[in-house]
């Protein structure tokens, strides 16, 4: 499996590195230097070389790799537009993958909403994010940036004696720019998988 991953993604590097160096580095956006591009992803220092893509320092060769191939042969150099925020399920084509986006981003981070508080400031941190002030109806949000044009925008419930816990998961208004729609889905599901592991590692 993990050579089929590792084929595709390299097909979509082909397409990315089809693309002027300046325009990649510009609408990644990344720092071009010793014949790679270094930015954040996924809350890891990430390389994209010609054959291949180093995330944390380990090459990868999974599902998580051919998307950051992805973005690095979609995404366009337009400003993030971050208002009106889109629900995924608003996105042409979204509904269609619209429970598995609820069950795979959303609710896997339900049982660990009260850590995810308590670590807010760390998970803000290393996804380049911010705390989403003058939320109202929330206990807690925030926005982080796994991909650095793809902002996820978090929203909170704690649970209560009255209701369990919640969370919502929003996108920037043209964040289909920047990833195809069914790359949106898998960006948040991973990212809820890193969270899940940071706010859960001792």
């Amino acid at each position: 499996m993990s050579q089929n991953f590792l084929s595709i993604q390299k097909e979509y590097l082909k397409k990315a590195w089809a693309r002027p160096i300046r325009e990649l580095e510009v609408a990644l956006p990344a720092h071009y230097a010793e014949n790679c591009f270094h930015f954040q992803a996924f809350g890891e220092p990430c390389e994209i070389h010609r054959e291949e893509i180093i995330l944390g320092g380990d090459p990868l060769h999974s599902a998580e790799g051919v998307l950051i191939a992805i973005y690095a042969s979609f995404v366009t150099n337009q400003p993030i537009q971050l208002q009106p925020l889109k629900a995924f399920r608003q996105f042409p084509g979204g509904m269609s993958y619209q429970a598995a986006f609820s069950m795979n981003a959303e609710k896997v981070l339900i049982p660990h909403v009260e850590s995810i508080q308590k670590r807010q400031e760390e998970l803000i941190a290393r996804f380049s994010g911010t705390p989403n002030k003058d939320v109202k109806r929330y206990d807690f949000s925030f926005t982080l940036h796994p991909l650095p044009n793809v902002p996820l925008y978090y929203l909170f419930n704690l649970p209560d004696e009255e209701f369990p816990a919640s969370v919502t998961c929003l996108f920037s208004s043209n964040a289909d720019s920047f990833l195809p729609v069914e790359g949106l889905a898998d960006t948040a599901e991973y990212t809820s998988k890193k969270i899940i592991q940071l706010v859960t590692k001792l």
